[in-house]
């Protein structure tokens, strides 16, 4: 009798004993899902942090892209300025030759600026 008493006893130990078992596994997973969760979590910020950083260079590409694109139109302004500069300097050589082929018919002289300014000057 008292041997299976004895043994009634142990298997109502190994019960408890499974149980406990039972129970820190299921906390174990539980530990599990939290660490999961909190990954995700982590990971998602980290995300949405890497997102946010691709937003702001795409933002920065446009906004170089834009002031590129008014640099050029201001090159293009300065280049056309340029021509026309260099439309008004031709011009002015052109009605500068008129002035010293028209002198020099009248003078018979040769084409030198400074002997038909000062003919200009002393005639």
């Amino acid at each position: 009798m008292f041997k299976a008493t004895n043994e009634f006893s142990n298997s109502i130990y190994g019960i408890f004993k499974a149980t406990n078992d039972i129970h820190n596994a299921i906390n174990g997973i539980v530990k599990a899902i939290h660490s999961i969760v909190n990954g995700l979590e982590n990971g998602m910020n980290g995300l949405n942090n890497t997102i946010n950083g691709i937003k702001n260079a795409i933002y920065s590409i446009n906004n170089s892209l834009y002031c590129i694109d008014n640099a050029i139109n201001n090159l293009k302004n300065a280049i056309n300025g340029m021509n026309t500069s260099l439309y008004c300097i031709y011009n002015s050589i052109n009605g500068l030759q008129n002035a010293i082929n028209s002198q020099n018919s009248f003078t018979n002289q040769p084409s030198c600026f400074f002997t038909i300014q000062l003919r200009v000057f002393t005639n």
